[in-house]
């Protein structure tokens, strides 16, 4: 990676919890309504992290009235306003397209507890 591109990079990245696929996350987004801004909170799987710095992305898809959503974060951005993690579970891939094809029961991974 450039030397220079770091450096410049540095400045914007945000300081976010350790996370990984797996793990159930509540994202707490900033939406903006013509003049307002409020915080929407969109809570569920990480199935995917996506790293490279300011560029870094992670994927987190739940399921709402039957139909599965996924949404893609930028990790450092402005518009989150805080990221929880809820629980971890214990996966042994690091993307988990498969969910997708998973219904009820099936969909669920084994709770794994978090050691800070």
């Amino acid at each position: 990676m450039n030397p220079a591109l770091n450096v410049v990079e540095r400045a914007h990245l945000k300081d976010r919890p350790e996370m990984r696929s797996g793990d159930t996350v509540r994202v707490h987004v900033k939406v903006r309504e013509g003049d307002k801004e409020r915080i929407q909170v969109f809570e569920g799987m990480v199935i995917g992290m996506h790293r490279g710095g300011a560029r870094a992305t992670f994927t987190v898809r739940k399921v709402s009235f039957g139909q599965g959503v996924e949404r893609i974060f930028p990790l450092h951005s402005p518009t989150i306003a805080k990221v929880e993690v809820v629980r971890s579970a214990r996966v042994r891939r690091a993307k988990l397209y498969f969910l997708r094809d998973l219904k009820g029961k099936a969909a669920r991974m084994k709770e794994q507890k978090r050691t800070n």
